[in-house]
């Protein structure tokens, strides 16, 4: 591993955490796709995932594991300290070590006595529930796409960092390729996202989820430079004509911005994409990681690295 990836989570164990119980996955590299049934834990194997690079310490591990299941239910934005408080309650124990750090989160109540406990590298930190104050801290360069998709608040935040990198014009040279009606793209206002077509300035939700969708992930790749995304569903509205196109941008910018990329899918189009493109790129920093349930219906991690992948496709093998 160079200095540059570093940072890169290679490995992990989820010791319990949801539908995981001493879970092992590794083998993981710049680019990685996750894959397998409907309802397997693709996406909380995701959340886990993210919850441990985003634990430098216990604010930012509060604000990971509230996070997730703000996301995972959609909610809604308008909630005050108490629901803050029942939120990080829904998550009673997550336990992960990984080639980063290895953290602990619980939940304790023994003799009327309510206990949070945050551990990280055996760092405890243990906060009676009557004495909790949730302060948030958000890293900006680590961003989680759920299968909702980005607000327009997400987006407008996200897109700063396009601005920032004077990428305005490659975005919309990108967008005109998703879609050869629209003329450019930008944020009116600050953080209404518009598409020109025809000379005229049209709200983004007159295009479709799929445009939505693939742009987020392009201003995504700009703001998690040399961080990490995570993209749960990334077929999310793109039909599958644009697949190899996503995945070159996704391969191309990843390497430019040094970010980490986790994704999920049930898609075999999008895994074979993900195959073809990488073949045709030559991009070894991949992995491919399938979820599946043993005999005993305990959860295991199948990963395949570039080699195996490459081979599957010049072979006309199935890598599913």
């Amino acid at each position: 591993m160079t200095a540059i990836t570093a940072h890169f989570l290679t490995d992990i164990e989820i010791k319990q955490f949801k539908c995981f119980t001493d879970f092992k996955a590794s083998g993981f590299e710049r680019v990685n796709l996750i894959s397998g049934k409907n309802n397997v834990g693709k996406t909380a194997f995701m959340e886990a995932c993210y919850i441990n690079t985003y634990s430098i310490n216990v604010n930012s591990m509060a604000t990971a594991i509230h996070s997730i299941k703000f996301m995972r239910e959609n909610l809604n934005i308008l909630f005050n300290g108490h629901d803050s408080i029942k939120i990080l309650d829904s998550t009673k124990i997550y336990v992960s070590k990984s080639n980063l750090r290895e953290i602990e989160f619980h939940i304790t109540e023994k003799d009327a006595i309510k206990e949070y406990i945050f551990s990280i590298n055996s760092d405890l930190v243990t906060i009676n529930a009557k004495e909790l104050n949730l302060i948030f801290e958000y890293i900006n360069n680590i961003k989680f796409i759920d299968n909702f998709g980005w607000s327009d608040n997400d987006l407008a935040r996200a897109y700063e960092a396009i601005q920032k990198h004077e990428k305005e014009t490659d975005l919309s040279a990108l967008v005109q390729e998703f879609d050869d009606s629209i003329d450019s793209f930008k944020l009116i206002g600050g953080t209404k996202p518009q598409c020109k077509t025809k000379g005229e300035w049209r709200d983004i939700t007159e295009f479709g989820d799929g445009l939505r969708h693939y742009i987020s992930i392009i201003c995504a790749l700009y703001t998690c430079e040399n961080s990490y995304l995570f993209i749960d569903e990334i077929d999310n509205g793109i039909y599958y004509d644009h697949f190899d196109r996503l995945w070159k941008i996704i391969f191309t910018l990843s390497k430019k911005t040094n970010c980490q990329v986790f994704a999920t899918t049930h898609s075999k189009e999008m895994l074979e994409s993900f195959a073809r493109v990488a073949k045709k790129l030559d991009e070894q920093d991949i992995s491919y990681t399938r979820l599946v349930k043993n005999k005993n219906q305990e959860l295991k991690s199948i990963t395949f690295d570039y080699a195996v992948i490459k081979y599957s496709t010049e072979n006309e093998h199935e890598v599913r």
